[in-house]
């Protein structure tokens, strides 16, 4: 997996991994939002902690490489160190951070004032990122998340609206039961349609997949639905990020003439990562990133204090509508060969871009 994609995907799995082991319920995050946010923890971290990050998102042999250039970087900030007035150098330092920051995640940096007007900074945040993603995410750092001893907050969104290739036609929209165990059920608005998808068959997990495509065919929702109304908790342990791009692929999966049966759903949720990423070994980065710069006090640190991820979808006839931030009977005859795919019980789904193979966003539905 040697592409930034494939690494996302890597990453984005095993955190869904750690989720899935805490929470129950729905799940719904963006992996190449909260990579970008990590991302620019590594900009400013200490070199430890740097190098940490980097391993979370890339293979050894790449986090090697670049902790060589950090040490690199850290001999020639030495140097400069010694010819540059001190004053000089911090500032060259810190327009440096804010430069690759504005380069790298079209990102730029705006002065508030924490330490005496905490809360309405809190409030202009979350007004900014309810703006941003269409009034669809709200109160991103709750009340008293945010205090005078903030110094840095990092605030990601990755803003998503995708209209299906094909869509569902409303009127085939009726209610219908999704199971969430073999007892239990919830009336859903399930959404039907006959066409050809990208499709395929996983014998050894018990499971199928299916692609949706949106316009333009560069973006795709795949859904892994179980055969069995339980049977997602068995088969996640299975699952790796390699076999989902192996599964994936346009080699893998075959057209096939497919009755499609999905609800009209709705997630939205938010997390506070700095324990699960700690799990993940990313605590040093929360510990001890600090501004390391010549003149400047050991003690001076820009402590990543949260790292909250609200993230928002809805799949509806027409498309879906997702937004994140670091914030569905009737009868069908069956054409000769079509298969039928029937969301009624719990799967896995996600937005995958198939050049990369980026996993924009990652969820699973198993709670109306």
């Amino acid at each position: 997996m040697d592409s930034p994609g494939a690494a996302y995907t890597q990453f984005g799995f095993s955190l869904f991994q750690k989720l899935n082991k805490i929470q129950d319920g729905n799940i719904f995050f963006s992996p190449v939002g909260i990579s970008a946010a990590i991302g620019m923890l590594v900009l400013e971290a200490q070199e430890a902690a740097s190098v940490q990050l980097q391993k979370m998102l890339f293979s050894e042999k790449d986090a090697e490489g670049s902790k060589v250039k950090t040490e690199e970087q850290m001999v020639r900030r030495q140097v400069e160190g010694e010819r540059i007035d001190k004053t000089e150098e911090i500032h060259h330092q810190f327009q440096k951070y804010l430069d690759y920051v504005e380069k790298y995640y079209h990102a730029s940096l705006e002065p508030v004032d924490f330490v005496n007007a905490a809360d309405e900074t809190r409030k202009k945040i979350n007004s900014w990122v309810e703006s941003q993603t269409n009034e669809k995410i709200k109160d991103l750092f709750p009340d008293g998340s945010l205090n005078s001893f903030t110094k840095l907050v990092l605030v990601n969104i990755v803003y998503f609206k995708g209209q299906w290739d094909r869509e569902f036609k409303k009127e085939n929209t009726k209610e219908e039961e999704f199971w969430l165990n073999k007892s239990t059920s919830k009336s859903v608005p399930m959404m039907t349609q006959c066409h050809s998808f990208s499709f395929t068959f996983l014998e050894d997990l018990q499971a199928q997949i299916l692609g949706i495509p949106y316009k333009n065919n560069d973006l795709s929702m795949f859904v892994l639905l179980p055969n069995d109304i339980d049977g997602l908790d068995k088969i996640i342990d299975q699952i790796t990020p390699e076999k989902l791009i192996e599964w994936t692929s346009p080699g893998h999966m075959k057209e096939r003439n497919v009755i499609l049966h999905l609800p009209r759903f709705e997630v939205e949720d938010g997390y506070d990562l700095e324990a699960v990423l700690s799990a993940m070994g990313m605590g040093e980065a929360f510990s001890v990133c600090r501004a390391d710069y010549p003149g400047m006090s050991s003690h001076s640190r820009l402590h990543a204090q949260k790292f909250l991820h609200r993230s928002f979808v809805v799949v509806t006839e027409e498309g879906t509508e997702s937004s994140a931030a670091t914030g569905v009977g009737f009868a069908l005859t069956s054409a000769p060969g079509c298969e039928h795919f029937y969301c009624n019980h719990p799967f896995l789904f996600f937005i995958k871009h198939q050049e990369s193979n980026s996993i924009l966003f990652f969820g699973r539905f198993s709670s109306p």
